[in-house]
């Protein structure tokens, strides 16, 4: 069974940082592309960053320069490293894998939530 499970979301000022972390179990991070997504209120969930599974990574316009994904393969975790936090970076987090394993089934963890206040 797969499981996804983000942790490291909470309350910070404006212009700080958190790190995000993502624990896996049952699918291998080194293997599998990893990413990370975000969902405000009353907006569409979107994609902020991506690590595939030759390390190259991919990231939203809007947090390019701030945000850095990594993985630890002997842990089997992710992690979302987000500087200079801003409100607009304010939503619930998810963790995401896509199996590399036919047929390719994608996961989802249950999200954890950031608010950047002023």
């Amino acid at each position: 069974q797969v499981q996804l499970v983000e942790s490291g979301g909470g309350l910070v000022q404006s212009g700080g940082s958190l790190r995000l972390s993502c624990t896996a179990s049952g699918i291998s991070v080194l293997i599998s592309t990893m990413a990370w997504f975000r969902q405000a209120p009353g907006k569409e969930r979107e994609l902020v960053a991506a690590i595939a599974s030759g390390s190259s990574t991919d990231y939203a316009d809007s947090v390019k320069v701030r945000f850095t994904i990594s993985r630890d393969s002997a842990k089997n975790m992710i992690y979302l490293q987000m500087n200079r936090l801003e409100p607009a970076d304010t939503a619930e987090y998810y963790c995401n894998g896509h199996s590399a394993i036919y047929p390719y089934p994608e996961y989802w963890g249950k999200g954890t939530q950031v608010t950047v206040s002023p």
